[in-house]
């Protein structure tokens, strides 16, 4: 209900705050941000607002003492004609730097690089050179870079064609090929990295042209530079602080060590298993404080949710408790699928408790998760190894690279709490981390926000395009 309200709250601002009469950027005490409704940008999670981009765009409004107020655009040339207009001080979606693009706005410095990828579906015909592209039904998103690439590309392939789908992201392209509508489809790096999740059936088949830089972009103004080198020094600082680094981690870095098997897999248990325990997970986790996905992931991992589940090492039950922790912490039957839920989550609280306080997330449930399956002490272990060695041990990608150390029979025997399967902890810390990820997404298609009702495709022909009576 919430999530729902707070869309509409959107919706209505987008409708009765479309003034173009914005103050400049440099003297705005609200920050009024253009963006898309993608996994990659702006979406909500539950009812929170999410996403690499607006978590970008809220840092650099908190800095300047901005409100923040967004404008969701259904499609890229709705996003720039309202940029254009007026309608907003930045917009922030993902956007690649193009000379066509650069005509028109003035863009910021670069703080990603994202690569266009040919992507196809497992078991149809892969394209492997550019001439492969002629005479195959590819779609893209329409106003992307990628039609721009394709245009170039005509001068040397001139049977070259292509559909445009108007649609805010890759999401709809690559459902299109997923569901063999189409062949092929040009879509971002980033955005493939992500939701290729959603479709673990398409893989990439070739990079068409060079790597491109992601930027912010802002109305052309002849006045604009003083809120250009605004945003060019905040973005500067970003990327040498970390804090880019960090947004990374938390918002696309669940999906950095997945397979595409095991994305199969954990999509069809997901249709046939989950729902049978989704409630029951849904429950506990609210008991715990706890995000409900992680709970799942964490119960798929250990059990792939069979509450009957067994291992030859003694521990049962879908959270595959042995029988010493499983007394330690009230649970008298390992196989009740709500008694061992709520077992793992308390032990998995109570590791999260245990960390030092100034470990962050999403660093710290990484760090937690490492000690479940490993223990507390092998963590510390693997942290102060990381510590040794130059690198930061409250930041999980650098205990991550140690904890397989912990194996090594030169290194071990010096740790306080000696061997340990450091690998195999890696290998479940990133595969719940990317269960986790996959349940998110797979929300986000029925949580995205709808485009503007047009009233009068609605309304018989002789009241459309005139004022509506009042009742």
């Amino acid at each position: 209900m919430g999530r729902v309200c707070a869309m509409c709250l959107i919706m209505l601002c987008q409708g009765c705050l479309d003034g173009t009469n914005l103050p400049p950027l440099e003297d705005a005490r609200e920050l009024v941000l253009l963006t898309r409704n993608t996994p990659t940008t702006y979406y909500f999670d539950g009812d929170r607002a999410s996403g690499f981009d607006y978590a970008l765009a809220r840092q650099f409004a908190q800095k300047h003492n901005m409100k923040l107020r967004i404008k969701v655009a259904f499609s890229l040339p709705e996003l720039f004609t309202m940029l254009e207009n007026g309608d907003g001080h930045l917009a922030i979606a993902g956007l690649s730097k193009s000379t066509k693009r650069d005509i028109r706005f003035e863009s910021s410095v670069p703080y990603l690089d994202q690569q266009a990828l040919v992507v196809y579906k497992s078991g149809t015909l892969r394209p492997r050179a550019l001439a492969d592209l002629v005479a195959r039904d590819l779609v893209v998103v329409a106003g992307s870079v990628h039609s721009e690439i394709l245009r170039d590309l005509q001068t040397s392939l001139p049977q070259l064609s292509w559909r445009e789908i108007n649609a805010a992201d890759s999401l709809e392209v690559m459902q299109l090929v997923s569901e063999e509508k189409a062949e092929l489809a040009i879509v971002d790096s980033i955005e493939f990295d992500i939701q290729q999740r959603l479709f673990p059936r398409l893989v990439a088949a070739l990079e068409l042209g060079t790597a491109t830089p992601v930027v912010w972009y802002l109305p052309k103004r002849q006045d604009n530079e003083t809120a250009l080198g605004m945003v060019n020094r905040f973005l500067e600082v970003a990327k040498q602080s970390g804090d880019i680094a960090h947004l990374k981690r938390l918002h696309l870095g669940q999906f950095e060590h997945a397979s595409r098997l095991g994305s199969l897999t954990f999509q069809r248990k997901m249709r046939s298993k989950l729902p049978q325990w989704q409630s029951l997970i849904e429950q506990v986790a609210s008991e715990y404080l706890m995000d409900w996905r992680l709970l799942a992931a964490m119960a798929y991992q250990e059990s792939h949710w069979n509450p009957d589940a067994r291992s030859h090492t003694g521990v049962r039950g879908m959270m595959m408790l042995t029988q010493a922790t499983a007394g330690e912490l009230g649970v008298d039957d390992r196989t009740d699928a709500g008694e061992s839920l709520r077992g793992g989550a308390r032990f998995f609280k109570n590791l999260l408790r245990r960390l030092p306080a100034d470990i962050e997330e999403p660093d710290r449930t990484s760090m937690a998760l490492a000690a479940y399956t490993v223990g507390i002490g092998h963590l510390e272990d693997a942290r102060v190894l990381a510590e040794k060695s130059g690198r930061d041990p409250h930041l999980w990608p650098d205990v991550r690279a140690h904890l397989p150390q912990l194996q090594n029979p030169d290194i071990f025997p010096m740790t306080r709490f000696g061997f340990a399967e450091g690998a195999q902890a890696v290998t479940y810390v990133d595969n719940i981390r990317h269960y986790e990820g996959m349940l998110t997404l797979e929300s986000l298609p029925t949580s995205r926000l709808s485009p503007p009702i047009h009233v009068d495709a609605l309304l018989p022909e002789h009241l459309r395009g005139g004022p509506l009576p009042v009742l």
